[in-house]
Formats: structure tokens, sequence, C-alpha cells
């Protein structure tokens, strides 16, 4: 009996775990199943199961800083900065200013993780913010201001995919934004729930398909699913077939392998909400961020937002029935358009 029972049991558990097993991976939601699957992740090559060590994390302190710094639904806002953008009067303390003069979203900034790329920025960090943590790029140095599409331009910003990738495959949703943004509102109340990315967009139209939007990856929002941690595989491994491009490019031309391969749900965010100095409108009343794209010099981006910052705090000191009778607009931004050489976009 006691044999008959044995034979049973391992019956029973030898036909439950491969259902089991079916239902995780057919999970779309990550969540918790990534977070416990990623603690057997580590950098490549490194650690070895056959000697009994467990694998080395490629992100020290990560794991234990994410808890700290997400919300309840297990989101984070992540920006990264290097010294030149983290000094005193740059694009870090413009950021964080934004949120507390910002219409209710001031709570927001103790969910916003500061990845800083060197260890003067990351200094700098811990002087003015709670959460911050040390990318150190070890193949060069970062921690001066970078023009757009340097060497060191392209490191900086394909460094970013791999940690965000980390993040998800830990079960957190995370809002990437540029540091050299504006926050005005709570940019979650138009944010799509059932994408699996988000992104913002240098030219909006709500009469094209979402992808044929000229989309910018220097905001968006990605859910912590199995096929979002996919995405940003697929989208760093695409860099090798087009070298010497910023992620954005990158992006910009497999987007559409994404949702035909990978069947990704991908949304463009309206400039209406999420303005930038490629596109914006004068509706104060529903801007969420501002964002210094179109814009290439570190000082020139500092001062048209620092014009945009002082015309957001002239609005706001406005009474209701002032606001209510608009006329308001933004500092056109002159500098930066200037910078570019921007042509007003032409709509279909």
């Amino acid at each position: 009996m006691a044999i008959n029972r044995n034979h049973v049991v391992s019956f029973l558990l030898g036909a439950a775990l491969p259902t089991l097993l079916l239902f995780v991976l057919a999970s779309d939601r990550v969540g918790e199943q990534l977070a416990a699957i990623s603690s057997s992740w580590g950098s490549s090559d490194h650690g070895s199961s056959a000697h009994g060590q467990q694998p080395q994390e490629k992100f020290p302190g990560l794991p234990g800083l994410l808890p700290k710094v997400a919300m309840e639904d297990r989101t984070v806002i992540i920006t990264s900065v290097n010294e030149a953008w983290a000094r005193p009067g740059s694009l870090l303390d413009l950021f964080r200013d934004s949120f507390k003069n910002g219409e209710g979203i001031a709570h927001l900034l103790d969910h916003v993780l500061v990845v800083a790329v060197d260890p003067a920025g990351f200094d700098r960090c811990k002087a003015v913010h709670p959460h911050c943590y040390l990318l150190e790029v070890k193949t060069m140095n970062l921690s001066s201001a970078k023009r757009f599409m340097t060497k060191e331009y392209l490191e900086l910003v394909w460094t970013k995919l791999s940690l965000q990738q980390r993040v998800l495959e830990l079960g957190y949703n995370f809002l990437f934004a540029d540091c050299d943004m504006l926050w005005f509102r709570d940019p979650f109340r138009h944010i799509a729930v059932y994408a699996d990315m988000s992104t913002s967009s240098d030219d909006f139209s709500a009469a094209r398909a979402p992808l044929d939007n000229p989309l910018n990856t220097g905001f968006y929002y990605m859910k912590a699913t199995s096929r979002s941690v996919e995405m940003l595989r697929y989208w760093q491994a695409a860099r090798q077939r087009f070298p010497n491009y910023h992620d954005q490019a990158v992006f910009s031309r497999i987007k559409h392998e994404l949702v035909a391969k990978l069947q990704a749900r991908i949304e463009a965010l309206d400039t209406l909400y999420f303005g930038g100095f490629c596109e914006y409108h004068d509706d104060l009343g529903k801007a969420c961020t501002m964002h210094a794209d179109c814009c290439i010099g570190l000082d020139t981006k500092v001062h048209d937002l620092s014009d945009i910052a002082a015309d957001w705090k002239n609005y706001t000191s406005l009474s209701p029935e002032d606001r209510k009778k608009g006329g308001f607009k933004w500092t056109y931004p002159t500098r930066c358009r200037k910078s570019i050489g921007w042509r007003k976009p032409v709509h279909p």
C-alpha cells in the first residue's frame, strides 16, 4: 500500500509540474514570476552553478534599491545623468524642481531613480536626491557633456537599455524620461493601460496609425511583461544591424518588426500632453511634460527649459479666472530650434 501511494504521488506531481510551468510561461504579466526567475540571471559567463556558486548580478544593488523607489503598482520612474547634467543649475535641478512646482506631482519625485553614469554625477545626485544608482561605464569617460551622436553619446544612450531590461526582469514597470525635461502634471493619466510600450512623439497626428508617428524614446513607459523584456532584447540586438545609430534611430527602424514578430502593443503619446521643442501646443491647461528635444547642446537646453519653467510659474500664479481667459503661450525655444535648423512639421 505504501509503495502504491508513493507511485500515485509521483504521478500527480509529474502531471502537475508541466501544467504549472505552462501557466507561468503563458502569463502575459511578468510581475512576481520574473522577479523569482530573475534570481538566476547574472552577467554573461560569470558565476558557475557547476561549482555551487550563485551567478553574479550584473547590476549590483539594483534588486534591493527598486523596492524602495517603486510605487504600489511596482512602477519606477527612471532618468539618467552624467556629471555635466547633474551640476548645480543644470538639467537635474530643473528636472527635480519641475516636480515640486507641478500640479500635485511632488510625491512622484519619491519614485524617481536617477541613474548616474559616472562617479561625479552619482555624488551630485546623492547630495540632492534620495534614490541614486551608479551605472559605471568603464570603457570610456562619460562625465562631460557629450555632443549628439559622438561615440561617448552613443555609449551613454545604449547603456541605459540593459539596465531597463533588468528592471523589467525584476518585475517592475518603468517610465523612462530624459533628464532634459520638465514635468507639470501626472503623465500616467494619459498612458494607455493595454499597451506594452507608450512613447512620446516628435510630431503627433491622430489621423496617422500609431507607428506612423515619428516616435521619440526620450520618454516612454513599459509594463513588466514577458513581451516587453523580449522587446528590449530585440532592440539591443538590432544595434549590430545599424552600426553608429543611436537607440531611437534603431527603434524607428525595428518598430514594425516588434509588432509583427513579437505582437508588441506600441502606442504614441499625443504632443498635446507630452510636448517637446520639436512640437508642442500652447495649451498650458493640458500640458504634462515638456522635452528639450530638437535641441543640441547642454547650455542651449538649460537656457530654453529655464524659460519654459518661468512660463509655468507665471501661469500657475494666475487665478483660475485668469487661466480660463486663455491666450497664454510658451516662450518660443529659439536657441534649441536654431541649433538644428527646425522646420514646422506638416501634418496629414
